[in-house]
């Protein structure tokens, strides 16, 4: 059996995310999305474990993030709710926020943490591995200076793919996760990024866990389904606060302040990879491939040149659902001809990104990429270079 699963998300205990993002939003609309396992996230947050016991038979599977005393974050799956319990209690004696905060922060480093995980049955691996604010690569040139040991897997990040991360040599032998980090349970953020895996069945959070563990350990990932990179906040080297991109030897020139605003520059994934980039892409024999997708309801919004939350958009967007059941059989898998039938110009564009010709504006700075019809010049410090060009 193929499962979409999505196993990076946070509750409506974590800060910065939508108060609605409770179990039953998110089972409801991850189904709309396509997904067949939800990781819980946040689940060593008191109130929301209470709420996950009431769910805990149907398609999800513990987990959490945590931020460690090198601000590094950290994807830990757990096997059952009573392992959550006894993961919560090891880290209360670290934590200052554990009981108030869904991804709270402890006062040890990565290979206490890979440790007291060990111990309980779990998996860990670095999240959002290349991002600019909180990551193993924002804190070490190395992902052994952090864990000493192997980590279970390392997350891409919406900023990055397979063929960047492949750059990386000390990463060629591990397994890659593609995860939404949604904060919200619209399925323009649910389900962006997801992993295609075989399972034998899909229970609930045991035996969840222990099918996941199986294609995480015996390479039975058949797929990583994400954003184009480009998409990604972080993609670029860039301004913080006006958004201005920058080469990596310019934005060190300026010891990293913006000259144009004062603001502060943020290394992009792409630069972060290049600086520990061997200079070529080598996947391993295990390595499944990497297809970019782009949400429905941005390629509905782009093609009718409304916001995603109009009544427009969203009202099309349930018109496709209604039809084909999710939004992932939507983009990947139906027909043009029939998807025409609801809408010719979505369906048009829908065919444009399958055969690669929605163009992206790379995002950087904390700005998403933004997608269009035709190629844009980059907002560079000092010197406009095209799309094309650049991102070759």
């Amino acid at each position: 059996m193929i499962a979409n699963v999505d196993l990076h998300i946070h509750s409506r205990f974590s800060g910065g995310t939508s108060k609605d993002m409770n179990i039953e939003n998110i089972l409801k609309y991850g189904k709309l999305k396509g997904l067949n396992i939800i990781g819980t996230g946040d689940c060593t947050h008191p109130e929301y474990l209470k709420e996950i016991k009431e769910y805990k038979d149907r398609e999800l599977i513990l987990t959490t993030e945590i931020e460690d005393k090198d601000r590094v974050h950290h994807l830990i799956l757990l096997p059952s709710i009573s392992k959550a319990e006894e993961l919560r209690e090891s880290l209360k004696k670290f934590s200052k926020n554990i009981d108030t905060e869904g991804r709270p922060k402890v006062n040890i480093g990565g290979k206490e943490l890979l440790e007291i995980v060990k111990e309980i049955g779990g998996l860990i691996g670095p999240a959002h591995s290349f991002t600019p604010w909180t990551s193993v690569y924002k804190s070490f040139n190395s992902i052994y200076e952090c864990y000493e040991k192997k980590p279970d897997f390392v997350e891409l990040g919406l900023s990055a793919d397979t063929d960047m991360a492949d750059m990386v040599p000390e990463l060629r032998d591990l397994p890659f996760l593609s995860n939404s980090d949604a904060h919200s349970y619209h399925p323009h953020r649910l389900g962006r990024e997801f992993n295609q895996i075989e399972v034998d069945y899909i229970g609930g959070v045991e035996d969840n866990f222990e099918e996941i563990k199986k294609a995480i350990t015996h390479n039975k990932i058949l797929a990583n389904y994400g954003l184009d990179p480009k998409l990604g906040k972080y993609h670029l080297t860039a301004c913080s606060k006006c958004h201005t991109r920058f080469k990596l030897e310019d934005a060190k020139k300026y010891h990293w302040k913006c000259p144009k605003c004062g603001g502060c520059i943020k290394k992009g994934v792409l630069s972060r990879v290049e600086e520990l980039s061997d200079g070529k892409i080598e996947h391993p024999k295990f390595r499944p491939p990497y297809y970019r997708i782009i949400p429905l309801a941005e390629i509905v919004s782009l093609t009718l040149n409304k916001g995603i939350f109009t009544k427009t958009v969203q009202s099309l967007w349930e018109e496709f659902i209604k039809k084909y059941g999710n939004e992932i059989e939507v983009l990947i898998n139906a027909n043009i001809e029939e998807l025409s039938k609801i809408n010719p110009k979505v369906a048009e564009t829908i065919k444009r990104f399958r055969e690669g010709r929605i163009y992206i504006y790379p995002g950087g700075g904390g700005e998403y990429g933004k997608i269009s019809f035709k190629p844009q010049k980059i907002n560079w410090y000092k010197e406009e270079i095209t799309l094309d060009r650049w991102l070759k």
